[in-house]
């Protein structure tokens, strides 16, 4: 399953379960807005991608994670609907193609280093 198959089925669940997201208002409430969605997700699974590459969570920590609460807090993002995308794709063991067991179970440590990050 590619990255963008995989941000597709997280984001489509996440936007099931938050149905207010996409009303008037909401924060999704727009294609643009969604597309932003779309790729702010994507984003986070590619720099998991690269941590596997390097070996370390300096990809995610120097370009996900630092100033992502101070971003989200100031444009009025709700954090709960990245989380849950992300805890859906762990549960659902979706990964990109191509990966191993040991490259999967060390995906989904860097997955949960992500996911406490938004806590």
């Amino acid at each position: 399953m590619s990255i963008d198959a995989v941000t597709k089925e997280a984001s489509e669940w996440v936007f099931r379960k938050y149905p207010d997201l996409t009303k008037p208002g909401g924060p999704c409430d727009s294609q643009i807005k969604i597309e932003k969605c779309y790729r702010d997700l994507s984003h986070y699974l590619r720099l998991i991608n690269y941590c596997l590459v390097v070996g370390s969570t300096a990809p995610l920590d120097d370009w996900g994670i630092t100033g992502q609460r101070e971003v989200y807090r100031a444009l009025n993002l709700p954090t709960a609907p990245y989380v849950s995308a992300l805890q859906y794709t762990r549960n659902r063991a979706c990964s990109p193609r191509d990966m191993s067991p040991q490259a999967l179970a060390e995906f989904w440590v860097y997955l949960d280093y992500l996911i406490d990050s938004f806590s």
